[in-house]
């Protein structure tokens, strides 16, 4: 690892990708590459260790099956299976009222994924990423030019580095200034929503099950974490309120809060208090069909935003990392480098239809669940209904949850 505040020159080595964004999917494309024999340059704004600091981020991420055999496949599953939970039901309910779907793998089937703190999850990978010679990781610094040209790629950062590389990675998040000065237009609305998201201690285990319960006002998900050191159950919280209330519900005192959710679960997991900070977000859809341009590829939420309804943003950044490495990797076998314009259309052309699907039927759920009224209640429970008596169905659903359907990365398949 290099660090640009101590070990910084003013030209750095050539490497094959700057990846701009060390976040979780950021990072684990780094990684990701660097399996395959590919190098690369990090570039993040942020100080490591301000984002592993203990209670500095109380949010849980679920991780698909696949995007967990892609955790797995490039090393890091010693370090993490001890700390997911699996997920191994998931009821899904309309307010809590008759007709929900229970959805249940068999025994032999594995569970339909893991739930992690986002913080175990970077420390996981920061410590991967300090002893692997293939990333040279710049932090606390940011670029301030991007030069992209036939014959590669230059990034010059604020601490006056200039790094040079053969493609550029944009993975800096829901506003990427690369992808913006690139002009790459999104679809964009606004769910005039915000996510209240913290974790909670609860007397009665939850039975590694995640609950989905919708209400008119938004999505209310419980999803099970493991016991703490003290063998206090948990669960993370992602509470769904509308705009218009979202002040009201930022400005609540903790007691306050806490008695709120208490009515919205309905006794499931007993008395309930804080294990977490609360933190708050404003919820957004973005998509790009453009996802490449000359010698720059445009990955995770730059690329793509969505409700957490389903828990799919982070495994649709994954799918990409798991895709662009594979294309990456298969081209230099070839003797094509990372910035060649075949293989950004390869990659582009491969992402384009999975990642509409996902968003397309997360949109879809979030408006379906939203529409208030005993009679559109009624409607959703009757189909709730056929889907729980539906084997066929049901298995459709756990696979989307899984991310083990369509054409999958070889690195995301067990």
């Amino acid at each position: 690892m290099s660090d640009s505040d101590t070990t910084a020159s003013p030209a750095a080595e050539r490497r094959d990708l700057i990846i701009l964004g060390g976040g979780l999917v950021g990072m684990t494309l780094a990684l990701a590459a660097a399996r395959a024999g590919i190098t690369s340059h990090v570039v993040d704004r942020a100080d490591p260790a301000d984002l592993v600091a203990e209670g500095a981020d109380g949010r849980a991420s679920a991780i698909s099956t696949a995007s967990w055999n892609l955790f797995a496949n490039i090393g890091l599953g010693d370090r993490l299976r001890p700390l997911g939970c699996p997920i191994d039901a998931i009821a899904v309910t309309d307010g809590m009222k008759p007709g929900r779907i229970d959805f249940a793998p068999k025994p032999d089937e594995g569970s339909l994924g893991m739930m992690y703190f986002n913080r175990d999850l970077r420390m996981a990978l920061f410590d991967a990423a300090k002893d692997e010679p293939a990333i040279a990781w710049h932090v606390r610094t940011e670029a301030v030019r991007r030069d992209r040209g036939p014959h590669g790629v230059e990034v010059e950062l604020s601490d006056g580095t200039v790094l040079r590389g053969s493609l550029l990675v944009a993975s800096e998040g829901r506003q990427s200034p690369t992808r913006d000065e690139a002009g790459f237009a999104l679809a964009r609305w606004e769910y005039h929503h915000r996510a209240q998201v913290t974790a909670l201690y609860h007397d009665k285990p939850h039975g590694n099950t995640a609950w989905e319960i919708f209400y008119p006002a938004g999505p209310f998900a419980l999803l099970p974490l493991l016991d703490d050191e003290q063998g206090r159950h948990r669960s993370a919280l992602v509470w769904t309120v509308a705009e218009k209330d979202a002040a009201g519900a930022v400005a609540m005192t903790d007691a306050m809060f806490v008695n709120e959710v208490a009515a919205r679960m309905h006794g499931v997991l007993g008395n309930i208090e804080l294990a977490a900070p609360r933190m708050s977000y404003p919820l957004r859809f973005h998509h790009t069909v453009k996802v490449v341009d000359q010698r720059l590829a445009v990955i995770g939420d730059a690329a793509h935003g969505m409700h957490p309804i389903a828990g799919q943003g982070l495994n649709l950044g994954l799918r990409d990392v798991g895709a662009l490495v594979e294309v990456l990797a298969d081209g230099m076998r070839l003797g094509l480098e990372p910035g060649d314009a075949q293989l950004l259309a390869r990659y582009e052309k491969w992402r384009a239809v999975d990642s509409f699907v996902t968003m397309s039927v997360t949109d879809s759920l979030t408006r379906l669940f939203g529409i208030p009224g005993r009679l559109p209640s009624a409607v959703r429970r009757l189909g709730m209904g056929a889907v729980q008596r539906l084997p066929a169905l049901k298995r459709f659903f756990m696979d989307e949850a899984r991310g083990m359907s369509g054409k999958l990365p070889e690195l995301l398949r067990g």
